[in-house]
Parts: C-alpha cells; structure tokens; sequence
C-alpha cells in the first residue's frame, strides 16, 4: 500500500534472553517496552501478550454477533442481489480501511487509539473530538449489547422476572469481566463467544430450514406468501437505512487499535484483520441469505424467533454467552481507553500500584455503569443507537483512514511527482474521506426520518418482556 516499515523496538530478542512471562519466539519482537505502554517488568501486567490467533478471534468477535441478523431485512429492504453487492462493497472499504489502520500504527507505535490519530491528523482538537466518538460509540454499542444480553434471558425464561433485574445481572457480570486487566487474559473468553454465537446462528438457520413456515407466519392451513425480491424498489430513506445497517454490522474497526496494541507481532495485524474480514464477509451473506430465503418478510423481531418458541429459546441459550462477551469486550476497550490516557507516561500504567488498580477499576466502573444506564433509561434504545451510529460509525470505520493514508503516503508532495499508480490510490483514499462523509449525512437523515416514522415504546427501567415471548 505504499508504506515503509518502520525499524524493529529497542531491545532486539537476538540481543540475548529476556526475562520469563515476556520471552518470544525468534524473530518477534521484545514486548519488555512499547511505545504505548512503556516498560513491562516482571510481576506487572503484561499488556503485549496476545497472540496472532488470538487477535483473530477477538476482531471476529468484535464484528461478528447477532447483527448477522440484520441482514435479512437489508434484503427485504432492496432486494437479495443488491444486498449481496451492498455487503461485498460495504466489506471491502472496511478492510480496506483496517489495512490502513495496521500499517498507520507500525509507522506510529504511540498511537494507541483514534484519538492519537486526531492528535497526529488535526492536534489537540483532532484528540478530542475522536476521544469523545470513540467513546460514545462504545458505549452506546455496550448498551445495545446489554439489552440484547436481557433479551436472550427473557426468551429462554419466558419472561419469568422483571426485565430490570436481569439488567442489573447483567451489569455485575459484564463489569466483572471486564475488569480483566489485559487483552490476553481476555482472550480466552472471546473463543466460547465466538462459537456460542455461530452455533446459535447455525441452529436456528437449520431450523428455519427445516420447519413449514416461519413463526410469524399465517399458521397452517392458512397459506402465506414469502414475498422474496431479487431486487426491490425502495426510496432514499430505506436505502441509506440498509447501507447504515451492513456499516454497523460491520463496524469492530475502532476496537482494532486495542487489539494490534497488546499483541506480540503487531506486524502479524494484517494476517489476523484479513482471516476476520473474510470470514465475517462470507458468513454475513450465507447465513443472511438463507434465513431471507426461508422467511421472506416474516423474519421474526428479535430474528432468532423466526423458528418458533422452542428453537427461539435453544438459540437464545446458546447465544448468552457470547453476547455477554460482546458487552465485555465493548466496555473493556474504552475503560482501557481512559486508562492509558490517565496513566500514560507514569510508572503506575505497568505497575501494580494501588493508583494502578484505582484507576483501572474506577475506569471499568464508570463505563459499564454507563453503558448500564443508558441501556435501562432509553426507551427507544434502537433508534438511538441507529443515530448515534449514523452520526458515528463512519467516522471511526471509513472517513479518518483515507486521511491517515495520504498523511503517511502523501503529505507534503506534488501532485505531478506521484506515479500513476500512486495518483490512483490517492483518488481512492480521497473517495473513501468523501463516501464516509456521505454516509455520515445521509445516515442521520435516515435514521431521523425512522425514528418519526416509527416513535419508540416503553419507559426507563422497564420491568416488560422485550422478547416478546409471552
């Protein structure tokens, strides 16, 4: 893509051995010191110890959860073939613009997060104003997530306690967890999540297959008609709607700077970002094509009821501990956020210091509380979260990496002194500052023209079944 590696960390591991709980493998780097955290000593946490595979399956986890889901109503919206190309093209500038992130982060080893790249890109308001999305953005995501967590307990339940308890579960658990102080440690969970989500999805795509109709269905002998659309007419709203829903689905770019943060080979991001990529791609259009293929317009809300109460429970059951995960993961990354921001520079950022661990568990405190909160106050919480994403999403996934591309590739140069291939990528990353733009605008014209279409119900702290299982 244009870029120049940037020379290998202080403390070559050919330079001799290296204390026990930091050694690696040869030809990977020494993680005793990072640009972000400093130096790791011995009995301190170790915040570079994730593995290539493991930062595989955490950016899987990242994109990949129920927002699979989704997908059969951005079919029903434009139809199966637009929807197909809708997801290969909305896919491609993601990955594209996670490439970008990788190689932006081995040309800055201090960038931890977007708000260094505002720092890098546009100073001190530049930090700012991606420290204040970035956290928004996770936040409003965790919320979301935490809904959905006391959503599967209503459905394997049914309904059996006030929707407010669950929540309140919820929230000593995923605050549990997410106190967990290291990616690496971390990992560890991200596999279970990632296959409870799949099986889940898995099963109930089977039995959507195999069942007579759909649950929402007219119910036998009545006939129904699945109303499946190759293509479908729809207007500027339903159409900047669906390309909102495949960009959000897609959006677990911001978490990546955390992850290629804290693993080992940082150089091995690229190798991790592409096996996710392809396999979030793949799964999104098979799974989303078949459920759509099967239920037409009577895909069930929440999606995984469209196979009728028993299986509804079943996929649910075997979803709540990844989308407990997705919580987890979703608080961690921005409490981690403000931590190294608190910390940064000091001996406490890799000590066990009780500053250390105040500030790291106040940080995980204060986040889940307000995930928490906004996730029990907000009646409307989907439609909130459908605006904030509009209004934030492509800022952390599209717009900023065309920039950061033409910073390190060609700030500074003329025009005319670029070979054609180079010109030709500069095009392109210019396109992708003006598609992020777009969607930015568009999107939040969408997602307000929904919400008066389709004015929310319910109240805070709600004690109401929000599965709709009785």
């Amino acid at each position: 893509m244009g870029y120049e590696e940037k020379p290998k960390l202080a403390g070559s591991p050919d330079s001799g051995s290296i204390e026990e709980g930091y050694a690696v493998h040869p030809g990977a780097e020494d993680t005793r010191h990072d640009a972000v955290f400093g130096d790791m000593e011995e009995g301190g946490p170790n915040f570079r110890n994730v593995g290539w595979m493991g930062a595989t399956v955490l950016m899987i986890k990242s994109a990949f959860g129920l927002g699979v889901l989704s997908i059969p109503f951005v079919f029903q919206a434009v139809g199966i073939v637009p929807g197909i190309i809708l997801i290969i093209v909305v896919e491609l500038i993601v990955t594209w613009s996670a490439f970008v992130l990788g190689s932006f982060k081995l040309n800055h080893r201090e960038c931890y997060s977007m708000a260094d790249v505002g720092r890098i890109l546009a100073g001190r308001w530049g930090e700012e104003f991606f420290t204040f999305a970035v956290c928004i953005c996770m936040l409003f995501f965790s919320a979301s997530g935490m809904v959905g967590v006391t959503t599967a307990f209503n459905a394997v339940s049914t309904h059996a306690t006030c929707t407010a308890v669950w929540m309140a579960v919820v929230f000593v658990v995923s605050f549990g967890f997410a106190s967990i102080r290291t990616l690496g440690k971390v990992t560890w969970l991200a596999w279970p999540a990632f296959f409870s989500i799949l099986s889940a999805v898995l099963v109930m795509t089977i039995a959507v297959g195999v069942q007579d109709r759909p649950n929402d269905a007219p119910q036998a002998p009545a006939p129904w008609e699945k109303d499946f659309k190759i293509f479908n007419k729809t207007d500027f709203v339903g159409g900047i709607s669906a390309v909102a829903t495949v960009l959000f689905a897609a959006a677990g770019t911001p978490t990546y700077f955390g992850i290629i943060s804290e693993m080992r080979e940082p150089r091995l991001y690229h190798r991790a970002m592409l096996i996710n990529q392809t396999f979030v791609t793949l799964i999104y259009i098979v799974i989303g094509s078949v459920v759509y293929w099967f239920c037409g317009q009577y895909v069930s809300q929440p999606s995984l009821g469209s196979a009728g109460h028993v299986m509804k429970k079943i996929c649910y059951g075997l979803a709540i501990p990844g989308l407990f995960f997705s919580v987890i993961l979703w608080v961690h990354i921005p409490a981690k956020f403000i931590f190294v921001r608190l910390l940064r520079g000091s001996d406490h950022l890799t000590k066990n210091s009780v500053t250390h661990w105040a500030t790291w568990l106040i940080s995980s405190f204060a986040c889940t509380m307000i995930a928490y909160l906004i996730g029990s106050a907000i009646p409307i919480l989907n439609s909130i979260i459908s605006l904030v994403g509009a209004l934030i999403a492509p800022t952390l996934c599209i717009t900023p990496f065309g920039a950061m591309w033409l910073h390190d590739n060609v700030k500074g140069r003329n025009w005319r002194s670029l070979s054609t291939w180079k010109q030709a990528q500069t095009a392109w990353a210019i396109f992708i500052v003006l598609i992020g733009m777009f969607i930015t605008i568009a999107g939040t014209y969408g997602a307000v023209v929904t919400i008066i279409r389709q004015p929310g119900e319910g109240s805070p702290w709600s004690c109401a079944d929000n599965s709709n299982s009785v």
